[in-house]
């Protein structure tokens, strides 16, 4: 399945309000915080309000005519929202993201090219063109009609048929990689296997680095007979550097439907599948799938209970969290169970038996960083920072994509604070602590400019973060502005928050 990306799933979070057409559009700033009313500070909290700006009820109704196949319309409205939007980096990068995804290149390198901070974007913008870019430059009339062929394979059914157009088109297959991946594409929906295996085949050989390709080769072959083939281009695919984190978890969805499609065992398919399912951010079906994947094998339900445990977590379902935790330890240890355990034990503030579950799943995980940075979170908690930055400057010599880690080691060291920022943000940019963060360090330089912009990007990517707004309520607080309505809500949020607390003087 096909991510829309960052933006569109951010839109659709809230209630959807399509626009009636471009002419009212002016270079508005989605990013800007609405202004807080004394007489509606008790209300609560209305989620996803950025759907009722214009920019973007403009992106779903853009989006909406792609998958109508009314391409042409929806290109020139996706550039002019390009062109239109506030200056923003972590906006034009989610953009060149969605827009490569679709195969419009020309609009992505336009949002890139309109990233003010290249440091923000170096990651993703190489990340992006390996695992998309086509290797010859399409025209934009080529893009427009390429579009409309991804269109009806993959939103409206017509695959057969617009396969069979696109196959006539023989210039275009002769000259262009992309086009024939859309055929293969076109024939893996269609079930000719054999065909689509072809054209993959010639985009690969006009394109031998594009891992997009790469991963519909391992989609088909996945399809055939011999389903483990797939395998070596899995293989090929992880062994590549992928930086940003949106990247990296494409690769992981990719592995577990491979094995899914691979597997002769029920169980173990259906242990797959709800993998893949928890990748895609699918928790219903993951637990679904998984509930069916369970077996007399004590092996592989060790595995389920511990995916399972981890599912249930993070759809705030604790008490199932649990049981299945320790279902999945008691046949034996597992990191994953062991992590959650230590997660729930985290939450409700037992931090001495957090600390050991995290221990224990490091002595097991060797190859992840996440149950370090766990303990170091711990020794946060317990007022030993000291231990915690060791543990984060360490990891970072080990792991030079665990982003949280260069962000503790900024929050503790003034020297690196904007450098590593920047650095975590690069990997992941929807990363919304680093915003605020870089929000507050330009509030204490008396950079008001560059502060408002950090905090309104915090506030695009979570609009219910309470640090988002005492920081407003700082910033306003230092031009001599009313700031009290801030600090309220950002205690509606959080009651428990002492800085909002101590400005209000409560």
């Amino acid at each position: 399945m096909r991510k829309i990306g960052f933006l569109i799933c951010l839109v659709l979070a809230g209630q959807t309000v399509f626009g009636e057409g471009f002419d009212s559009i002016s270079p508005a700033n989605p990013l800007n915080p609405q202004p807080i009313l004394e007489n509606t500070i008790a209300m609560p909290i209305k989620k996803a309000t950025l759907t009722h700006n214009d920019i973007h009820n403009q992106y779903v109704f853009a989006f909406e005519r792609f998958v109508q196949s009314n391409v042409k319309s929806a290109y020139n409205d996706f550039k002019i929202l390009i062109e239109t939007i506030d200056s923003n980096d972590c906006a034009y990068i989610n953009f060149a993201e969605n827009m490569a995804d679709i195969g419009f290149f020309n609009l992505s390198e336009l949002a890139l090219s309109k990233v003010n901070d290249k440091s923000l974007s170096g990651f993703v913008d190489g990340d992006i063109k390996l695992y998309y870019y086509p290797a010859k430059t399409l025209k934009v009339d080529d893009e427009i009609y390429l579009g409309e062929v991804f269109s009806n394979i993959i939103y409206n059914d017509q695959s057969r048929e617009a396969t069979a157009e696109l196959i006539k088109n023989t210039k275009l297959i002769s000259e262009s990689d992309y086009a024939n991946y859309l055929a293969a594409l076109g024939n893996l929906k269609s079930n000719e296997f054999l065909e689509a295996g072809k054209y993959i085949d010639i985009a690969i050989k006009m394109n031998p680095n594009n891992l997009n390709y790469k991963k519909l080769k391992a989609e088909i072959l996945s399809q055939g007979k011999k389903p483990q083939s797939a395998i070596k281009f899995l293989d090929y695919i992880k062994a590549q550097k992928l930086y940003s984190t949106d990247f990296t978890q494409k690769v992981l969805s990719l592995e577990q439907y491979v094995l899914y499609k691979s597997k002769k065992n029920y169980s173990e398919k259906m242990y797959h599948l709800g993998y893949y399912y928890f990748y895609e951010g699918e928790n219903i079906k993951a637990i679904r799938t998984l509930q069916g994947a369970l077996s007399n094998k004590k092996k592989l339900n060790k595995n389920v209970y511990s995916l399972l445990s981890r599912v249930y977590f993070n759809s705030q379902d604790y008490e199932k969290a649990q049981d299945a935790a320790q279902k999945s330890c008691k046949i034996s240890n597992n990191a994953m169970a062991l992590m959650v355990l230590g997660d729930l034990n985290y939450k409700n503030k037992d931090y001495k038996t957090a600390m050991k579950y995290y221990k224990d799943a490091e002595s097991i995980d060797k190859k992840s960083y996440e149950p370090a940075v766990r303990i170091a979170l711990v020794y946060e908690q317990l007022g030993k920072d000291k231990k915690a930055l060791d543990i984060y400057e360490k990891l970072l010599k080990n792991f030079d994509d665990c982003y949280i880690a260069y962000y503790k080691v900024a929050l503790q060291n003034k020297n690196k604070e904007l450098a590593y920022l920047k650095k975590a943000l690069a990997i992941n940019i929807n990363y919304k602590d680093a915003w605020i963060d870089l929000g507050r360090m330009f509030i204490e330089q008396g950079n008001f400019t560059d502060a408002k912009k950090m905090l309104r990007t915090a506030n695009y990517i979570d609009e219910n973060d309470y640090r988002y707004y005492y920081y407003q309520g700082i910033l306003a607080k230092k031009q001599g502005l009313d700031a009290s309505s801030y600090f309220k809500k950002s205690l509606l949020i959080n009651p428990d928050y002492q800085p909002a607390k101590e400005e209000l003087k409560i």
